[in-house]
């Protein structure tokens, strides 16, 4: 049985989504704020498969915790944010957060943002299995098995959302990716959100590969199209 945290200060949204994923047979653990939260989580691996947490709460706010866990952990965590909160929303996918669910939202939704990442993560867990175990694309160079990303033989340290990017990228140098096929290699099902989450990831991704984010040589804009992997 999967164990989900979830953190919200608002009593209504933290009593529904947790009755609403305990039906669907979640093991479910609530924190009424973000110290509750922290308190819960611990300082070492999170003993949970995926978190909820509310950006805005007292103490200690959704993107502290999320940016803490993501720094010892790969655990899917999904961020709940205001209706307008842009900025919020891109911050999150910065410090490592894997998706967003914006205020209102429907507890239908949620979940299924909720079963797509853990079915991403049984994926992730299980492709190094079947596929070959390392990919080699130019300058980049992609263990499978060890989740290790090296660039021009140097090693990059990447979060689980910007190791799949630029996996998908690799496995076809040249190739041009919408952002809807970016999202969904991410998501591994129909996504349904705003696209414009693919540019903050090929943002993070760029930042850690590029010499020079702001004239990437390796990950390209194919203006009006997507992104791709230089070639050669």
């Amino acid at each position: 049985m999967d164990r989900i945290l979830v953190a919200d200060d608002e009593p209504s949204v933290r009593d529904a989504v947790g009755y609403a994923l305990g039906q669907e047979g979640f093991d479910v653990t609530l924190a009424v704020d973000g110290e509750d939260a922290e308190s819960k989580l611990g300082d070492s691996e999170p003993g949970y498969d995926l978190l909820i947490l509310d950006i805005m709460m007292p103490g200690r706010s959704g993107l502290d915790i999320c940016r803490d866990v993501r720094s010892r952990s790969p655990v899917p965590i999904i961020l709940l944010t205001a209706k307008d909160a842009e900025v919020d929303k891109v911050v999150g996918l910065e410090v490592g957060a894997d998706d967003y669910v914006t205020k209102p939202f429907s507890v239908r939704e949620l979940i299924g943002r909720v079963r797509a990442q853990l079915r991403r993560r049984e994926l992730d867990r299980s492709s190094t299995a079947t596929e070959a175990k390392t990919i080699e694309a130019g300058s980049v160079r992609i263990d499978l098995a060890r989740h290790l990303v090296s660039i021009r033989g140097e090693p990059v340290n990447l979060t689980r959302s910007e190791f799949q990017v630029l996996r998908l990228l690799a496995e076809r140098p040249g190739q041009v990716f919408s952002r809807l096929e970016i999202m969904e290699e991410l998501w591994q099902s129909e996504f349904s959100g705003d696209v414009r989450a693919c540019d903050v990831h090929i943002s993070n991704l760029r930042q850690k590969v590029e010499p020079d984010p702001q004239d990437p040589e390796l990950v390209l804009t194919v203006r009006g199209v997507g992104y791709k992997l230089a070639e050669g």
